[in-house]
């Protein structure tokens, strides 16, 4: 007997599967029937460098804590713990390579990822138009569908330099996703480009969500927080992660960014994201935001910016071939992440499959990040050196 309840049927709306499943899917045939393969895989944008080692002694000191009955901690706040806060706050304020934003530790909010902040900030907001950029981040999109919203698309495109900006727009309120330095274009917003979205946002009455998970790879003069944008505080809530900033995309910590001022008539956003944290979520692990913490120390902060260095080369070795046989891309200066021209007009899922059988390469199909992203496709500079040298002489061959 089939269950009588009623389901969520927004979840028809969503595509059968999650982009990255398709591929892991794709490659687990090609690998089964070639066992023998030796694959490159330039596809999903995980680290592969390992933590520095200010952040795995934190952690073994935070570790031995936990075994002590004196030290021992249980549930973490649900907001973080202010050691973390307040040394996120003071990462805002004093480093050098952008403007200093001045943040309270109170308006930060620790999480286990921007991809979970990302999906679940929705909860608190209403039946809003959201508007998302295409090519887009899936989770964007997603969950904004499961939700029922409303979305209209911000194309992206060559033109614009995969950077769609308000021209045109109706003034009414909307939620805004932006995110720059992009996943999946690698395209960086300037201070007069995110300028004009604050000032939209600020006179139609709009909130910006602003990703800036990947902004520890800015190295040319863009704004790496949108509050270094006048006006922002009044329309932005900012995420950001350590899982590309120290390599902790298996140690899940991030945070989220809600200035006092944003507020809908008289009620703080700030309140009802502190009130769907502490119902919904129980903390990040005590050892997890220790060895946050260290990662935002000066030396901890050094080596992972050597790490970061490390996959910028990588990505300008894959540029370099990309130019050397004439395939127009973005990103790679400021970015982990090569967003290319499929060759020879190819769709991106068919270019996919071509280098998959012939140069044993994975990348991303451009199509899995929406329409605009059809005749794209994404590589990430996060392999080892290694494999980034030899997918660039299998480049070389094949194209």
């Amino acid at each position: 007997m089939s269950l009588q309840i009623r389901i969520n049927e927004n979840y028809s709306r969503v595509k059968k599967s999650y982009l990255f499943s398709e591929v892991a899917r794709r490659v687990n045939a090609y690998t089964q029937a070639h066992p023998d393969a030796s694959i490159v895989r330039l596809g999903i944008g995980d680290v592969t460098l390992p933590l520095s080692p200010a952040v795995v002694t934190a952690m073994k000191q935070a570790a031995d804590e936990m075994g002590c009955a004196e030290t021992f901690r249980g549930y973490a706040p649900e907001y973080g713990y202010d050691f973390l806060r307040e040394a996120i706050a003071a990462y805002y304020r004093r480093d050098t390579a952008r403007i200093p934003v001045t943040l309270s530790a109170e308006e930060i909010y620790v999480s286990d990822g921007a991809k979970s902040d990302v999906g679940n900030i929705v909860d608190i907001l209403g039946d809003n138009e959201i508007l998302i950029p295409d090519p887009v981040y899936p989770v964007y999109l997603d969950s904004n569908v499961m939700s029922g919203r409303r979305v209209t698309f911000l194309r992206g495109c060559r033109e614009n330099r995969f950077l769609p900006m308000p021209d045109g727009i109706a003034e009414k309120p909307y939620i805004i996703y932006l995110c720059s330095p992009n996943n999946p274009t690698g395209a960086v917003y300037n201070r007069e480009q995110l300028g004009r979205w604050v000032d939209f946002a600020d006179r139609t009455g709009s909130l910006i969500l602003f990703d800036a998970a990947y902004e520890a790879f800015i190295r040319g003069d863009y704004p790496h927080s949108i509050y270094e944008i006048d006006g922002a505080r009044r329309c932005a809530v900012e995420i950001c992660s350590f899982s590309k900033t120290a390599g902790f995309t298996g140690m899940r910590c991030a945070w989220s960014v809600f200035p006092r001022e944003l507020t809908v008539g008289e009620t703080p956003l700030a309140a009802l994201w502190a009130r769907r944290q502490a119902t919904k979520f129980n903390g990040v692990p005590y050892v997890i935001q220790r060895a946050a913490e260290a990662a935002l120390t000066e030396e901890g902060l050094r080596q992972c910016r050597e790490a970061i260095e490390y996959y910028l080369e990588n990505a300008r070795l894959l540029g370099e071939v990309l130019t050397e046989k004439g395939i127009a891309f973005t990103g790679g200066e400021n970015s982990p992440y090569l967003w290319l021209s499929c060759p020879d007009g190819m769709d991106s899922w068919g270019f996919f499959d071509r280098l998959l059988d012939r140069a044993r390469i994975v990348g991303t199909p451009g199509a899995g990040f929406g329409d605009a992203g059809e005749g794209y496709f994404r590589l990430t500079s996060f392999g080892s050196r290694a494999s980034t040298l030899e997918a660039v002489q299998r480049f070389r061959t094949l194209l």
